[in-house]
């Protein structure tokens, strides 16, 4: 199976989401609890559904339609925003698109999804994944990646807010369980039986 980090832009999102879609048609109960704390399994789709589309219209011309909420209909939330990331990144005219932002800089567009959104689609796919009791393994090439990335940024990442405080792991811990103890996830986490 080809890595994500082997993957194009295009091809790197369309597999990460897939990951992600089989997650949320595998969900049945979307007010179970996940690994971050007072967040549902839909408050994960909901996070990925409400923040991207903001982003986009903060840095560019780039205006994502409207999508259900999840918190009323969490697949139809997911699937609005798939299509149009989908589809934003197989039109060429996107590439043409520069991304300017106080926090980030300039970039063109499908640098920026790639590098926030497809991101943030793959570590939220073991959130859902842990919360819904489904399978929670993702790609270790591009988990070891974003852990070594974020590591050597760790006081920036601390300082943002965005991420809780690291958890201890045994020194025999897999990369993964690395990787979600650092951005302050308990990876021995389970739903309450």
């Amino acid at each position: 199976m080809t890595s994500l980090t082997e993957m194009s832009v295009v091809e790197r999102y369309r597999s990460a989401a897939a990951s992600f879609t089989e997650r949320v048609q595998g969900t049945s109960d979307w007010d179970a609890p996940s690994p971050v704390p007072e967040w549902r399994a839909r408050d994960v789709v909901g996070h990925l559904t409400t923040w991207f589309p903001a982003l986009v219209s903060s840095g560019s011309s780039v205006r994502l339609a409207p999508v259900a909420s999840a918190d009323d209909d969490p697949v139809a939330a997911w699937t609005g925003t798939d299509v149009q990331v989908r589809a934003l990144l197989a039109d060429p005219a996107s590439g043409e698109v520069t991304f300017s932002h106080e926090f980030i800089g300039e970039l063109p567009l499908p640098a920026m999804i790639d590098q926030f959104f497809t991101s943030d689609v793959v570590f939220h796919t073991w959130d859902l994944a842990r919360a819904t009791g489904q399978d929670d393994r993702l790609d270790e090439e591009f988990i070891a990646g974003a852990l070594e990335g974020m590591s050597a940024q760790a006081e920036l990442i601390r300082g943002s807010g965005q991420f809780g405080q690291q958890q201890p792991v045994p020194p025999d811990a897999t990369i993964q369980d690395r990787f979600f103890a650092f951005i302050g996830r308990d990876p021995r986490w389970a739903p309450p039986a």
